[in-house]
């Protein structure tokens, strides 16, 4: 942008993000003459008077003891800072900046060796000059987010492929779903003629490992997309190359001294994301797939109530279901139940949480005992015997926590080592006896219940699940006309929308937020979308809100339902609400858009579908953000995203010129949820109308 339209601009800088950076070598440790300690506004403008000199601070610690405002303060910003600023946790308020100053905030400069952390910011800032750095500030925040949840996603699917390269006949792993095996090969150009099925996986796991080093060329499932998304993302300059690539530009990107444009920030965090969905996700959704079957229509339970009283409880917890699969399967092995029953069980139960629960529930109709939020319920039952957790979105907590009850905390990854927990390293090469081991512990765990303790509350649902995009077209050609249509397409669904029966679809994904009500936002606005005749396919902990809400559930559900959705329903024999699994299964969603696009013969973003993240708040839901609105669906936030401190980037995410010029879809914010469910429906109407149907 040019100076004279930006020095027009008010950045309401609400800063509020944990600064943690720390750049080039750590301070050294300050003697006790060194330590400076900030009480009040007044000793926070006489700190600034000292960082007048660049040389003053170096070697000092200083620890702020209390939350600080700075409302009608005469206050100079910190000229020069070298040493450690520990903010304890608390926030300097009220933070006022309307002279010319570029770079402008709390800091105007932090020297080589300075780390400030623990420190919350809020207030405005008007700066003078070009203002790129606050800008290029917030955008270098907003990538380092992207570029952690593209990390966390793609490293699931990496560890996947690893899984995929152990499979063999006979062994813990197997090739559940040959056929897809073979349609990823040949998508790939491996020759699949007269090979040994698992010498097929190996190559097929190798070259998705290849995926996130090599040296030259794009992700190989770009394909996948319509021409005119990938013409979008080439002439935008965001197709995404090497995986980890991808990963290590954007830090290096946001390292001292690198970018802070913020149109430069924006594009890389949309190429990160792309990375993530279209690349380590997707392999991770597939090749899960290959293994343990491609998910299909099955009936479960929903809620904390699924934990049974009277048998040996087991909670699997986490996203990787390499590690789940596992313990489904010995839990269900003859001999474990009749230890479990030695020992005065009548039985194992295993259900899940989080996106663990997901996997297990869509291929084996395990029970979902809850979302994000509802991890430490199931130890607060009493009831359970052990809790194993793989890796992401796992509270530290449960430690302490499972100690106040008999419950055994087991983690099995060295990426999530937690305290007070039982470590039993998950291998693919020994899962069976991994698996068998964390059975037996639970099982031999049930004679410490105490009983007295015990109080599981009796909430349940009855949920459908399993809709991979394969069962969505499979349910559809149960609809489809024989003497007209043709079989394996979206097509049945394309006419129930052109008809005006179906008036759009909602792909709601993401969180539960501890700044909200848990699951409120996503049940009230799929009921709103329900009753307006719009259809919904969920994944991640939002799919275990609707199910838990009894939304999943074919007769319930129903009623909830408009009349054209709900003629659907009964003809197709679904809920209104599709699951179509854990988080890392939002490239599904992608993989269904196109196909529609494609079977239409319209652009994605014409599609009369929308995003929604309600409830968003981890990293990987940042990347996720990315990713859905670079394949161009316009997505809706229920929660403000950490851009607010500039105008220039918010502006960029959401207005109609960024990136909704370089991929046709944006990010839309409103945190009020019945005006957002009005937003979200008032775009899908207008796509309609711009089709003119």
């Amino acid at each position: 942008m040019k100076p004279n339209k930006l020095s027009s601009r008010l950045l309401a800088l609400a800063l509020s993000l944990v600064l943690s950076l720390s750049l080039s070598l750590p301070a050294l440790a300050a003697g006790e003459d060194d330590i400076i300690y900030i009480h009040t506004a007044k000793d926070l403008c006489a700190f600034s008077d000292s960082c007048a000199y660049d040389a003053w601070s170096r070697g000092k610690t200083v620890l702020l003891t209390a939350d600080i405002s700075l409302r009608g303060v005469d206050f100079e910003p910190i000229a020069s800072f070298s040493g450690t600023f520990n903010g304890g946790g608390h926030t300097i308020s009220g933070l006022t900046l309307t002279d010319s100053l570029s770079p402008a905030g709390l800091f105007l400069t932090l020297e080589r060796g300075a780390f400030v952390h623990a420190l919350k910011v809020e207030g405005q800032v008007t700066p003078g000059g070009t203002k790129e750095a606050v800008g290029g500030i917030v955008g270098r925040n907003y990538l380092r987010f992207t570029a952690g949840g593209a990390a966390t996603h793609s490293d699931h699917g990496r560890q996947i492929c690893h899984t995929l390269y152990q499979a063999k006949e006979g062994g813990s792993y197997q090739v559940k779903d040959p056929e897809k095996l073979k349609k990823i090969a040949a998508e790939w150009g491996i020759e699949t003629e007269g090979k040994d099925i698992y010498d097929l996986a190996h190559e097929v796991a190798e070259t998705g490992l290849l995926e996130y080093g090599k040296p030259f060329g794009v992700q190989r499932y770009l394909k996948r997309a319509p021409e005119h998304t990938q013409k979008l993302w080439h002439d935008a300059g965001i197709e995404p190359r090497a995986i980890d690539r991808e990963v290590s530009q954007s830090l290096h990107m946001t390292h001292m001294g690198c970018s802070s444009l913020p149109e430069a920030l924006i594009k890389q965090s949309l190429r990160a994301g792309l990375s993530d969905g279209w690349g380590g996700s997707m392999m991770g959704t597939e090749f899960s797939d290959v293994m343990f079957g491609t998910p299909k229509p099955i009936d479960t339970t929903a809620n904390i109530g699924v934990m049974e009283k009277d048998n040996v409880n087991i909670v699997v917890h986490g996203h990787d279901p390499s590690l789940s699969e596992m313990v489904v399967y010995y839990a269900n092995d003859p001999e474990m139940i009749a230890y479990a029953k030695s020992v005065g069980a009548k039985g194992i139960t295993v259900s899940g949480v989080c996106c663990t629960s997901n996997e297990v529930t869509m291929r084996h109709g395990i029970p979902m005992a809850g979302n994000f939020l509802n991890q430490e319920n199931v130890v607060l039952t009493g009831a359970c015997e052990a809790i194993v957790v793989d890796v992401q979105c796992i509270f530290p907590a449960l430690g302490p926590l499972s100690k106040c009850f008999h419950t055994k905390f087991i983690t099995t990854s060295p990426i999530a080592r937690m305290p007070d927990s039982e470590f039993i390293q998950f291998h693919a090469e020994t899962a069976g006896e991994n698996a068998k081991a964390i059975v037996k512990m639970a099982i031999e765990n049930f004679k410490n219940r105490k009983p007295e303790l015990v109080n599981i509350p009796s909430m349940k649902q009855n949920a459908r699940v399993g809709y991979s995009v394969e069962a969505i077209k499979k349910v559809l050609d149960g609809v489809a006309n024989s003497q007209v249509d043709e079989f394996g397409t979206t097509k049945p669904l394309i006419e129930c929308v052109h008809s005006g029966v179906l008036r759009g679809a909602v792909a709601m994904v993401g969180c539960n937020n501890p700044k909200v009500r848990p699951d409120t936002a996503h049940i009230e606005l799929m009921k709103k979308l329900l009753e307006n005749d719009i259809i919904l396919i969920v994944s991640g902990c939002s799919a275990q809100a609707a199910a838990k809400a009894g939304l999943m559930d074919p007769e319930k559900a129903k009623d909830y339902c408009g009349a054209g959705l709900k003629r659907v329903c009964e003809l197709a024999g679904i809920p209104p609400v599709l699951h179509m699994g854990s988080c890392v299964d939002i490239s599904r969603m992608m993989i269904l858009a196109s196909d529609i696009a494609k079977d239409w013969g319209i652009n994605i973003s014409q599609v009369p579908v929308v995003g929604c993240a309600p409830e968003w708040m981890s990293e990987k839901a940042v990347s996720i953000g990315n990713y859905v609105v670079a394949t161009g669906i316009e997505t809706f936030l229920g929660v403000d995203p950490y851009t607010k401190g500039s105008e220039e980037v918010t502006a960029l995410l959401q207005g109609e010129h960024g990136v909704k010029d370089w991929v046709e879809a944006k990010f839309v914010v409103e945190t009020d949820i019945e005006k957002l469910g009005d937003k979200m429906i008032e775009c899908i109407e207008a796509k309609r109308a711009a089709l003119g149907i």
